[in-house]
Parts: structure tokens; C-alpha cells; sequence
């Protein structure tokens, strides 16, 4: 019973955050910044939400966030797997080492390689492109990470020396015989990843220089304005970004946790 209190505990300090976030969506930012504030919702969320559309192009930013968003997963997934699976079952000179100074870049604040691959754009031209956004989140080092320590344990070795010996080549064995077993991981790793792509503020600022084709997250830091700022307005449009979020979100949980029961009963 104190478990479950516990736990119960901790899913309101968790969701308190996004409940407080709809309340100011939907109250006006008088009602907000008065002390006490409002603790329920309001009426205001339709004029709040009809003022983000009048400030911004939402419906273009969310289709630029949704592009970039889902290239990139798309792309990590099959590179992050294939380099995890190499990884994990296949001894070739190096691997250690390759492996170590993988690890080592996860150390590397992304901030640092902002200029360098800003640069690196430039030079492709893609600056002001998706492009820029989709192709340096092609493959991370977390995902390769994540999907080798789970491969590891996995796959095992009796099944690829079965694949080898009826015939299976690298590439069959990674598609027919890997993937299959390890699609829960796929399932955190591209959850994981959509969402920090649709979150990502800093990158897309620095390299979408055309202010008529930005991503969710440049377009709502349009609305905090230096003098007053509109804090409901501010939320109706964080409220709105998130809605895909929890879309995705609960879809994908919903096939990692079916993946994760049917290896249970496998097992």
C-alpha cells in the first residue's frame, strides 16, 4: 500500500507540470499573473490558440518539425542498428577502439559543434534547409550505443552461425535475423529520438536562416517578446507542439511494451 502511494506520488509531481501548463493556456495572462493565480482552466483557449495562429505560421512550422523530425528517426534507426549490430556480432580489427572513442564524443557538449557544423553545411549549402536538419541527426552515438548493449544480449550467436550456415550474408543476417528480435529497442530509440529532434531549439536557430521556414520550436520563441509578453498566447502554443508528442508517444509505447510482452512469452 505505501508502494502504491508512493508511485502515485510521483505520477502527480509529474504530470502537475503539463496540468499547470493547459491552466495558463487557458486562462488569460491577467488571470495568471495575479496572486493568487488561477489553479483551474478557463474559457480563453480558443482566443489564446487564435492568436498563435494570427503571430506565427504554425501549420508550416509543425510541417517543417514533422519532416525533420521524422527523416531523422527513420535514419537513425536503420544506421544506428546496422553500426550496433557490427558492433555487437562481428569481431574486425579496431572494434574496441572505435567502440571507446564512440563513447567518447557522447562527452562532447553539442554546443561546440554547432560552429564546425554550421560550417560543414555552408559548404554542402544546405543552410536554410531541412536537410541541415535531418542529416547530421542521421546517426548518434547514444543510439549505437543503446542498440549494441541490447543486441549483445539479444541476438544470439546460435542464430546467425544457423543464418551463416544455411547461406546468409552480413545483411540478411541484420535484417532477416537482428531486427526482428530487437524491436522493442528500435521502439525507445525512435521515440527517443523524434522527441529530441522536435525538441531542438538551438541547432534549427542557428541554421534555418529564412525566417519564413522554421521549426515549431524557433517559431514559438517568436512569441516571448521582450516587453509584455503574452503568457497564455506563449502556452496555447507550447500546449498545441505537444499534442504530437503524446500522439507519438503513446503510440510507440504501446508497441514497445506489445514487443516487450511477446519476447516475454518467447522466452
Amino acid at each position: 500500500m505505501r508502494r502504491h502511494l508512493v508511485l502515485g506520488f510521483g505520477v502527480v509531481l509529474s504530470l502537475f507540470p503539463f496540468y499547470w501548463m493547459v491552466v495558463m493556456a487557458t486562462n488569460s495572462t491577467e488571470e495568471i499573473l495575479k496572486f493568487p493565480p488561477a489553479v483551474t482552466p478557463g474559457g480563453e483557449l480558443m482566443a489564446n490558440v487564435s492568436k498563435v495562429f494570427t503571430e506565427i505560421d504554425f501549420f508550416e512550422s509543425m510541417l517543417n518539425t514533422v519532416l525533420a523530425a521524422t527523416g531523422a528517426t527513420v535514419l537513425v534507426l536503420l544506421f544506428d542498428s546496422l553500426a550496433a549490430f557490427t558492433f555487437a556480432k562481428f569481431h574486425f580489427p579496431g572494434r574496441t577502439v572505435l567502440f571507446v572513442l564512440l563513447l567518447a564524443t557522447m562527452m562532447i557538449p553539442p554546443q561546440l559543434s554547432a560552429i564546425p557544423q554550421f560550417v560543414v553545411m555552408a559548404q554542402f549549402g544546405w543552410v536554410g534547409s531541412l536537410k541541415a536538419l535531418i542529416i547530421p541527426a542521421t546517426v548518434n552515438a547514444f543510439g549505437i550505443f543503446w542498440m549494441r548493449q541490447y543486441i549483445a544480449g539479444a541476438v544470439h550467436d546460435e542464430l546467425l552461425e544457423a543464418a551463416r550456415l544455411d547461406g546468409c550474408g552480413f545483411l540478411r543476417q541484420y535484417w532477416h535475423v537482428g531486427l526482428p528480435v530487437v524491436r522493442p529497442a528500435l521502439g525507445f530509440l525512435g521515440i527517443y529520438t523524434f522527441i529530441s529532434v522536435w525538441n531542438d531549439y538551438l541547432w534549427p536557430l542557428v541554421v534555418l536562416v529564412d525566417p519564413d521556414r522554421l521549426t515549431l520550436q524557433v517559431a514559438l520563441g517568436q512569441l516571448n517578446r521582450t516587453h509584455d509578453t503574452d503568457y497564455s498566447m506563449v502556452m496555447a502554443g507550447t500546449v498545441l507542439a505537444v499534442i504530437p508528442l503524446l500522439i507519438v508517444f503513446l503510440i510507440g509505447a504501446r508497441n514497445f511494451i506489445a514487443d516487450l510482452a511477446k519476447g516475454a512469452v518467447r522466452g
